[in-house]
């Protein structure tokens, strides 16, 4: 790609909708896209690649200000590889908290499952547990 292409297209070379292209606009993580004479955006290479960049950041889970952050200390030449670094390190640690509460979350549950019968009588110590009946005991 060489010219200059409209959104639908740009949108397909980088893997994500019009829709988000757009939204990535709005929130200034495209630079200036140009603009025809008739408002259509026109979008270069490198903004393409710039969209395939947030694609795979969003992959991984990073937050749009995170995004943000590494999409200029990926244009900035003189960074430190330990800036980019500690923002990788920061979301693997919260992965690792949502991780571990998404476990805990699964042991209660599981927990719920086995004190259910699951037959035909009302009583249900699921239900129970979400209506805060079994609190200080």
């Amino acid at each position: 790609m060489t010219a200059p292409v409209q959104i639908g297209e740009a949108a397909r070379l980088a893997g994500v909708s019009a829709k988000m292209v757009r939204h990535y606009e709005s929130l200034g993580l495209l630079g200036g896209v140009q603009r025809t004479d008739s408002g259509y955006r026109l979008y270069a290479q490198a903004d393409v690649h710039r969209l395939r960049f947030i694609r795979r950041s969003r992959e991984l889970g990073f937050s749009m200000t995170e995004i943000a952050e590494l999409l200029s200390l990926w244009g900035n030449q003189e960074r430190t590889s330990a800036s980019v670094k500690r923002i990788a390190q920061q979301h693997v640690d919260d992965l690792s908290r949502r991780i571990a509460a998404m476990q805990a979350m699964q042991r209660s549950l599981q927990q719920l499952l086995q004190c259910c019968s699951g037959d035909e009588r009302p009583e249900c110590p699921i239900l129970d547990d979400l209506a805060g009946l079994h609190e200080g005991k």
